[in-house]
């Protein structure tokens, strides 16, 4: 070390093997001083001297050079610096020799009190001398084209690979600039680069462009191309030098991997089925086409999801039924097609059937010829076309996803004078293949999210009506505005005696289980208000059902998620009279109903709140009150006051306040309190259903007591045709007569007194006996040598409708006539 010759004082790169790397190297750890206080096996192995007659002794010994302190001096500063030092030595072997070695010197650092540096050699690589001949092929026959070219740009070399790629013999190039010999190849580019070669001196590496050749005049070609300076021996630039390589294959990868890429954030934007076939077409154009149509079967636009071809389901119809649902030019309106958006289309390149649809590969068909027998007999308008626009290269390419056939997207070139070559059918290919994948998710997204919007809408009542009892109107808002599948609902039922019944429920969670779990309550409502039970049965009932519910999908392995769906749900359930204005109210672990009297006045009536449904093991328990004439009651789901950041008592106080302003509009009102309560989207389903009461006066209602006598049937039937004669119904006073006479006549033979009979004109003439007995009337069929038992069956064949309801007292039987 003490008389190293430096190679370099600036620090090398570090390469694939660092400053410091000594893995492989000789390596030793020198003193501040220069004694060996470290020696490994590889430096060893380098200069065969062991570590025992090393360590301890001088480093000087082992450098075959003349001393010099001066330098020595200089690289221990340097190194001191933390920066290392590498150079060639001539370090003494063992046996005597002399052995050249690339010593690199680490940075300074310290064991203990001593200072160290860490020494790594390696044996110096002597240089191999080549033939001149072997030079002289290496450039003449390289797979790498090369030329010179002097100051004027004008060829002065060029071996054999260039020569091969242009097309141009080396006896045409010699002397001429490559503007005059190849003008289509981007050559005022080409010299600009070596022109600033010339000028600045610094090499350019890796210049790419695309163009082609007399060589390959139909392909086109990309190439990569590296200039630099030629420089003489007096430093001055005496030409130019460039080397080109072809790198099509990669440069067409990159373009397909760069524009499937670029499709997969431009196809597939949205779930609907259209929009994604014509971002498929206008991706295309013109990055790959100058036509572009996307032809869809029809099972693959239908919402039902029915029909759509299996790839492996055996034959196909000979024409397939398809619809245009793309569509994109490079002339304005698409001028080019025969066939607009939505129309019905059965377009197969000639001669191939709808197998190509099934199993076919991507037909490519380089020039179409408008004249061809197949064409012109089979396709005649687009025969036409061809000719008038100059279409001339087509590429079609089945669209299958998931075992599913789906359709067709051709790919047309007319403005583009470069015909489609088999890699062009291979980006095809991939484009279509990622825009399939996006059509199969938009087709079974829609189809299911149709079906799921459709059993919704099927669960949820389709129009209502309160008949002469009140006026209703409700609004609906699903947690999601898109899906618009959850598990609240609202329904109003007419009951017998002009009565109606309001549900509102919820069922907790969204989707389709939600929905199915509230279609099932909604339909066991309806059933049990139709039977005429009062409201705290029908939820007492429907808790039952909820339990039973809860407990087979928690049996069922194989829907784990379905007991937890069904185990929430609420419900409150009143029912209105107008002939008393009561209105009897029960609720399940549901919100109280607020009411605005006509003056005004706001209130939440709270019926003791029971538990959810699905509890069991607890009772629930009914209000009555009673509402003035155009009182307005409101129903409504958590959603509309509740939420995580909502204080539920001041919704429910805005709510009110919100209801009670003047409205002569029911609909509109309901709508405005749902905007205004819930101004952006809540994580919850909502629903609000009003209902503005109406009474029916004395004039619509008459009773009159019957003695238990069967004399007093006649008098009832009287009674019951003159009222209705008043009515202005006598279309209906000899079936009324009939009707009244039966059920009379039943309360008195089979009944305890008292008997009532009431005679209601509402939107329908009803017929109520009421009596103090429990026992259900039953409907006989009786046989044709009987004598009795067709009273009910008659009273079934003249009415709309009958029935019976318990009271406290007893019973009702009831039948309803449709007033002409």
């Amino acid at each position: 070390m003490d008389s190293a010759r430096e190679a370099s004082d600036a620090p090398t790169t570090a390469g694939p093997r660092d400053l410091l790397d000594a893995s492989t190297d000789a390596a030793a750890i020198v003193s501040g001083d220069g004694v060996v206080t470290g020696w490994t096996r590889g430096a060893e192995a380098l200069l065969g001297h062991p570590a025992s007659e090393v360590v301890g002794g001088s480093a000087a010994a082992l450098v075959a050079m003349p001393a010099d302190p001066a330098r020595v001096a200089a690289v221990a500063a340097r190194c001191r610096a933390g920066m290392g030092w590498n150079g060639l030595i001539s370090a003494r072997h063992l046996d005597g020799r002399t052995v050249e070695v690339d010593l690199r010197v680490s940075a300074s650092f310290r064991i203990g009190e001593q200072e160290c540096f860490l020494l790594s050699a390696r044996p110096q690589r002597r240089p191999v001398t080549v033939d001149p001949s072997v030079i002289d092929g290496f450039l003449t026959r390289s797979p790498v084209g090369m030329a010179v070219l002097d100051l004027e740009l004008r060829y002065v070399w060029l071996n054999d690979t260039l020569e091969r790629f242009g097309g141009v013999p080396r006896e045409q190039r010699l002397g001429h600039r490559l503007s005059e010999l190849l003008p289509g190849l981007q050559t005022v580019a080409i010299e600009g680069q070596m022109r600033k070669v010339l000028r600045t001196g610094v090499p350019i590496t890796d210049y790419e462009y695309v163009g082609w050749s007399w060589a390959d005049p139909h392909r086109q070609h990309a190439y990569s191309t590296s200039f630099f300076p030629l420089v003489g021996a007096d430093d001055t630039v005496t030409g130019v030098c460039y080397m080109v390589l072809d790198i099509t294959e990669r440069w067409t990868a990159r373009r397909l991997l760069t524009l499937v890429n670029e499709a997969g954030t431009s196809v597939g934007t949205t779930l609907d089925v259209m929009r994604t076939a014509q971002e498929l077409a206008d991706f295309a154009v013109p990055r790959f086409a100058d036509f572009v149509v996307v032809d869809l079967l029809e099972p693959v636009l239908s919402t039902e999801g029915h029909g759509t071809w299996l790839t492996d389901a055996g034959p196909a119809p000979a024409r397939p039924v398809m619809r245009r649902a793309g569509m994109s030019s490079v002339r304005e309106g698409c001028p080019e097609a025969v066939a607009r958006i939505g129309d019905r289309v059965d377009f197969l390149p000639p001669p191939h059937d709808a197998t190509l649809l099934i199993d076919g590969d991507p037909i490519l068909i380089p020039v179409l010829d408008p004249a061809d027998e197949l064409w012109a007999s089979q396709e005649p308008e687009r025969a036409r076309s061809m000719r008038e626009w100059g279409l001339h290269s087509l590429v079609s390419v089945p669209m299958r996803a998931r075992n599913t056939a789906l359709g067709l997207t051709t790919f047309v070139r007319s403005l583009n004078p470069v015909s489609f070559q088999p890699d062009d059918v291979l980006l095809a290919r991939e484009l279509v293949a990622r825009a399939g994948l996006c059509v199969d998710n938009a087709r079974r997204y829609t189809r299911e999210h149709t079906a799921a919007v459709t059993l919704q809408r099927s669960l949820l009542p389709q129009a209502l009506t309160g008949g002469t009892a009140v006026e209703v109107a409700s609004s609906y808002l699903p947690a999601d505005a898109t899906d618009g599948v959850g598990g609240d609902w609202f329904d109003v039922i007419p009951l017998s005696g002009a009565r109606v019944g309001l549900v509102v429920g919820d069922v907790v969670g969204h989707g389709i289980t939600a929905a199915a779990t509230m279609g099932r309550l909604r339909t066991a409502v309806q059933t049990l208000a139709d039977m005429e039970m009062p409201p705290d049965e029908l939820l007492a009932h429907l808790d039952d059902l909820q339990l039973r519910l809860s407990v087979e999908a928690a049996d069922d392995s194989a829907r784990p998620s379905t007991a937890t769906a069904v185990l929430g749900a609420t419900c409150l359930y009143a029912v209105y009279d107008p002939i008393t204005r009561r209105c009897t109210m029960a609720r399940a672990g549901h919100p109280p109903p607020v009411v605005v009297a006509p003056d005004g006045q706001v209130s939440f009536p709270e019926p003791p709140a029971g538990p959810p449904l699905g509890l069991g093991g607890m009772a629930f328990e009914s209000t009555e009150i009673e509402l003035p004439e155009n009182s307005l009651l409101g129903l409504y789901t958590n959603g509309l006051i509740g939420g995580a950041d909502r204080d539920m008592e001041a919704c429910m106080v805005r709510l009110g306040e919100v209801l009670a302003r003047p409205a002569a509009d029911l609909a509109a009102l309901c709508t405005s309190a749902v905007e205004e309560l819930v101004p952006v989207p809540q994580p919850d389903d909502i629903a609000l259903l009003l209902a503005r009461t109406h009474a029916l006066g004395a004039d619509h209602v008459v009773s009159w007591e019957v003695p238990a006598d069967p004399v007093a049937v006649a008098e009832a039937r009287a009674r019951a045709t003159r009222q209705v004669e008043e009515w202005g119904l006598g279309e209906l006073a000899m079936t009324s007569e009939l009707i009244v006479s039966e059920l009379v006549t039943n309360a008195i033979r089979y009944a305890d007194g008292p008997i009532r009979l009431r005679l209601i004109r509402d939107a329908r003439l009803t017929c109520e006996v009421a009596d103090a007995s429990s026992t259900a009337p039953r409907l006989r069929h009786a046989r044709s040598t009987d004598e009795g038992g067709r009273g009910l069956f008659l009273v079934a064949q003249l009415s709309h409708r009958w029935g019976a309801r318990y009271t406290g007292e007893g019973k009702i039987i009831w039948a309803e006539q449709e007033i002409p």
